[in-house]
């Protein structure tokens, strides 16, 4: 069962690079292939969308113009979500470890 959760988040992932690749970045910039260089674009990806909330959230506390609670609030939700797809493809990863390193020799 883990196997396949696993599996569903690794077809995402591929599924999102390929958008990726297609809009116009070069896959062979950045990190390397393989699954570690896909967790790493998820992750900054994550990481760009919380900075962004945060900067528009700082932004609407300032007062700054054409900055709408309603924008802020969606963008927070946003990089919550992906903060918790994170937070469960690493349960997930670190779960499925655990279960590879108690098989048996």
């Amino acid at each position: 069962m883990a196997i396949a959760s696993i599996e569903s988040v690794l077809q995402q992932m591929r599924a999102l690079n390929q958008t990726v690749d297609r809009s116009g970045t070069p896959a062979s910039e950045g990190v390397g292939g393989g699954f570690a260089g896909a967790l790493k674009k998820s992750l900054d990806r994550i990481s760009d969308t919380q900075e962004q909330a945060y900067s528009q959230a700082e932004a609407f506390e300032l007062g700054k113009p054409g900055v709408a609670l309603n924008d802020v609030m969606v963008d927070m939700q946003k990089a919550n979500i992906g903060f918790q797809m994170g937070l469960q493809v690493r349960n997930k990863v670190v779960a499925a470890y655990q279960e590879i390193m108690n098989m048996p020799a």
